[in-house]
Formats: C-alpha cells, sequence, structure tokens
C-alpha cells in the first residue's frame, strides 16, 4: 500500500477519532470554555471533514464539504443572533491551523507521506479554512444586517405612532432624524391607519425633529397633499424657523396646511369648531 492510500484508509476509518482529538486540542489551546453542545456539533462537522480529506489525498475530491459550510455559516449567524461580535470566532482559526497542521504533520509522518504531498495537503486545508472563515464573516453579517434593520423599522414604527386625542383628530408626533427612508416609511405606514381610524384632521408635530432637509420637505408636501386627498386635514405644530426656511429654499408650499406654534394650540382650535 503507497502513502496516500494508506493516509486515505487511516483518515477514513479514524474519522470520528481524529475529529474529538484535534477539537480536544483546540480547545486546549484556546484556554476558554466551550459549551458541550457547540463541542460535539463541532466533532459532528469535523468527522466528515476528515472523510472529504481523504478523498482529497487521492484526488476526487476538490470542492469543501457541505458540513463545513453550513458549520461556519451557522457559527456566524449564531454569534449575530445574541448580539456577540464576530471576533469571538475569528480568534479561534489561529489555534484551529495550529491544531490542524500538527495533526496533519503527524498523520504524514507516521504514513510515511512525501514532503511534497504533505505541504499540498496542509496548503489546501489552510485554503478551506479560509473559505470557512469567509461564510462566517458573511453569515455574520448578512444576519447582523437584518436584524439592524428590523430594529431600525421597529424603532421608526415607534417613533411615529398615530395618536389619537379626540374623536376626529390624531397626532403624528415626529421624534430624532428624519431621513429620506424614515420618511418613506412614515407615508406607508401611517396614511393607511390614518385612512382606517376615519380622522378627519391630524396634527404633525415636529418639535422632536432634529433635522430637516429640502428633501424631507418635499415628503411632508406629498404627505399633505395624499391626506387632503383622503379628505383629511394636516395641521402642522412645532416648526422651527430653519425647518421653515429649508422648505422655501426647496420651493415648496404648505399651502393648505394649518400652523401653530404646539399642539395644545392645534387642539383648542380644533376644540373650538
Amino acid at each position: 500500500m503507497n502513502s496516500k492510500k494508506a493516509v486515505v484508509e487511516y483518515l477514513t476509518i479514524n474519522s470520528r477519532q481524529l475529529a474529538a482529538q484535534l477539537v480536544a486540542d483546540i480547545i486546549n489551546r484556546l484556554y476558554m470554555e466551550i459549551p458541550q453542545r457547540e463541542i460535539e456539533h463541532s466533532i459532528d462537522m469535523y468527522e466528515e471533514f476528515f472523510g472529504f480529506l481523504g478523498g482529497l489525498v487521492e484526488g476526487s475530491e476538490e470542492a469543501p464539504p457541505d458540513a463545513l459550510i453550513q458549520w461556519s455559516r451557522s457559527n456566524g449567524e449564531r454569534e449575530a443572533s445574541h448580539g456577540g461580535r464576530v471576533s469571538e470566532i475569528l480568534i479561534r482559526y489561529p489555534d484551529t491551523r495550529i491544531a490542524f497542521s500538527r495533526l496533519l504533520s503527524k498523520i504524514g509522518k507516521d504514513h510515511g507521506l512525501s514532503v511534497e504531498d504533505m505541504i499540498w495537503l496542509v496548503t489546501r486545508v489552510n485554503y478551506f479554512l479560509d473559505l470557512s472563515l469567509n461564510e462566517t464573516v458573511f453569515a455574520f453579517e448578512r444576519l447582523s444586517e437584518k436584524l439592524l434593520q428590523e430594529t431600525k423599522e421597529e424603532i421608526d414604527s415607534l417613533s411615529a405612532p398615530v395618536v389619537p386625542v379626540q374623536k376626529g383628530l390624531a397626532v403624528l408626533p415626529l421624534i430624532g432624524n428624519l431621513d429620506h427612508e424614515r420618511a418613506t416609511r412614515i407615508m406607508e405606514t401611517a396614511i393607511p391607519k390614518i385612512a382606517k381610524q376615519k380622522y378627519n384632521s391630524l396634527i404633525i408635530d415636529f418639535s422632536g425633529i432634529v433635522n430637516i432637509d429640502a428633501t424631507i420637505a418635499k415628503h411632508i408636501s406629498d404627505f399633505n397633499n395624499i391626506l387632503r386627498l383622503l379628505g383629511i386635514e394636516c395641521i402642522a405644530t412645532g416648526i422651527r424657523p430653519e425647518m421653515a426656511i429649508s422648505a422655501i429654499d426647496a420651493g415648496i408650499k404648505f399651502s393648505g396646511m394649518k400652523t401653530f406654534a404646539n399642539v395644545r394650540q392645534a387642539v383648542d382650535s380644533y376644540s373650538q369648531r
């Protein structure tokens, strides 16, 4: 039996044992506590990986095993879902490489694998570990961005509620930074709520807005026009001088929109009708 075939047979027969040995070595090098469930999952993955290495030595496999890719993605997603940092995973890779290299070097030496074949095998393993690293980071970023967007949408929804004041009248208090994306989302979510509740008038309070520019002023004008078409009166409160200047500079006129200094004045005026 030649050296390559001997290595293939050894990796295939002892894949579980080698996986457990590798994981134990990695954990010892990390000096950190790893949950038992994660340890077992890692052993299962590396067991398949060692079987894959057998095929790699024979030259019949080129793509990384699916288990490695799925395991890498799961690591990234798990860290993101817990609000962790991807660095908590990345710090394990240098020790993983060393543990792999030591184990493979011993196996190659014990079975008389040539230096050239040994270098090729270790290089390929490092290449697949790099792919694993990439998949981990990509999965972490994808889920983190998704969770961040969901959180932002929830905050936007909570920061722009349609609050009933009295029969036929509601207030839409705007708070914080109002950018193009948020202004669009407010229009998409608030208008159906307002129409469904059959309000006659809506007070839009700008006193909590940090900034406003020409683009946002245009959104507000569009918002007013849509509500007017639905037969709903828009009343603006809390508009500061700089906000009015931005609207004027953009050539936008809030025609037909009554304005008051604050919500109390607007409510009092509505109640006196």
